[in-house]
């Protein structure tokens, strides 16, 4: 009976159980999406606010562009930037003004190659228009340090033999010399022992005219006019007068303030005389800014990097060309003019203008011209300098070159120099 009733049961539809758990899980679907939609729809909503009523960083702002003597400086840190549009030399600051440079991009882009080809440890060249300032080019390469090229015309380094410039001019101010001026000195012509310069009073001395001891770059003569003619406190008056020892000199020129010492004793002033003082320097563009001087007549101009600036087609006011100051008279400049002249046809530079170049240029006009040649520590290396102006009697431009070589010379600065020369003399 038992057996009967266990084999009379019904077993529960396979069927019937699998629709019920499809409903059980439709019905949980339905509830639950929605509800979950609804969570994270206010989830975002509480997000969003949190991150409005949040304080937000600013944007970052845009600089404006200074149009007073700072747009030298802009300009400088934009010029790895410039792009040459209808023959001049742009480009464009962050607030949208473009700067129109006084840069020549024919000029600048033949030494930058040259430097490129030749490739010395350090060297700058800057050139100016003597009588406005403005920089015809301005160029800075370095083969073992580029980081230096973007300060290389702004540092100061020691200005050796073209000081010997400055102390003819002061003593040709003075009346003390003329270019026919005959000086005895004992010595070799390149001696570095002041020691040793004075003339010896029972003769067999050396003599030389001040315009042949200024293009072989004679350091007895010139450190003898510094001791014996100039006296200590005359030459610092006038190193003063020539913008060394001065913080703010050039508007807005980003350059490093020329040192240049008081000395105590005579072989040190002979030295500073001659510009073998190590601890008297110059910045390439305060080099240039002297030597513009004495071609613009004395009077020594404010470098200026733009023409013009403008925003959206208009036109926006520059600060106007200035001098800086008057360093010697008109009279002085046009007599160190005639002592400069044979520099680059019989003095220290005359190698560097036998080539073809350089010979049709002594031969088309004259170059007034100084070298100078020194070791120094920063950077390490043998300093060469170059500084001249060309046509000595209407300059049209003036120009410094610096080349610092290690053991194994690349090129002296007379050859930069001659480059520079060349290239902007082959300009129509």
């Amino acid at each position: 009976m038992r057996d009967l009733k266990h084999l009379g049961r019904s077993r529960p539809n396979p069927l019937i159980r699998h629709w019920k758990t499809i409903m059980v899980s439709t019905l949980l679907v339905l509830v639950l999406v929605p509800l979950s939609i609804v969570l994270v729809r206010k989830a975002a909503q509480a997000v969003s606010s949190w991150q409005t009523a949040r304080p937000q960083p600013a944007a970052p702002a845009i600089r404006k562009t200074p149009l007073g003597d700072d747009i030298f400086r802009v300009a400088d840190s934009l010029l790895p930037n410039a792009t040459v549009s209808n023959a001049t030399l742009t480009a464009v600051a962050e607030d949208g003004i473009r700067l129109h440079y006084s840069i020549q991009p024919s000029l600048q882009q033949r030494i930058q190659s040259y430097l490129e080809a030749v490739r010395p440890p350090y060297a700058v060249l800057v050139a100016l228009e003597p009588d406005s300032g403005r920089v015809l080019a301005l160029n800075s390469f370095s083969a073992v340090d580029p980081a230096w090229q973007q300060s290389g015309p702004y540092q100061v380094y020691p200005m050796a033999s073209l000081f010997k410039m400055i102390t003819a001019a002061v003593a040709l101010e003075q009346r003390k010399i003329t270019p026919e001026t005959v000086m005895e000195f004992r010595g070799r012509l390149v001696s570095e022992s002041p020691g040793n310069w004075a003339p010896h009073p029972r003769g067999r001395n050396h003599r030389m005219d001040l315009t042949s001891a200024m293009a072989k770059s004679v350091n007895p003569v010139y450190g003898l006019i510094a001791s014996e003619l100039l006296g200590k406190e005359q030459l610092q008056q006038a190193v003063n007068r020539f913008g060394f020892n001065r913080s703010l000199l050039l508007p807005g020129v980003p350059a490093v303030p020329s040192p240049a010492p008081a000395v105590e004793t005579v072989p040190a002033l002979r030295l500073q005389g001659c510009g073998l003082d190590h601890d008297l320097k110059v910045s390439p563009i305060h080099a240039a800014a002297i030597t513009a001087a004495f071609a613009n007549r004395g009077v020594m101009p404010a470098p200026r990097l733009v023409d013009r600036a403008e925003r959206d087609g208009s036109l926006l006011q520059l600060p106007p060309p200035r001098t800086v100051t008057r360093v010697v008279s008109p009279e002085t400049a046009d007599s160190l003019t005639r002592m400069l002249l044979t520099t680059v046809t019989h003095g220290t530079s005359r190698k560097a203008f036998r080539g073809p170049d350089g010979r049709r240029l002594t031969s088309e006009m004259k170059i007034a011209a100084k070298t100078g040649t020194i070791d120094g520590d920063n950077p390490k290396g043998h300093y060469t300098w170059f500084a001249a102006y060309a046509p000595a009697e209407r300059p049209r431009i003036a120009l410094v070159a610096l080349v610092i070589n290690h053991d194994r010379w690349k090129i002296k600065a007379s050859h930069l120099g001659e480059q520079a020369l060349s290239a902007f003399f082959r300009e129509p």
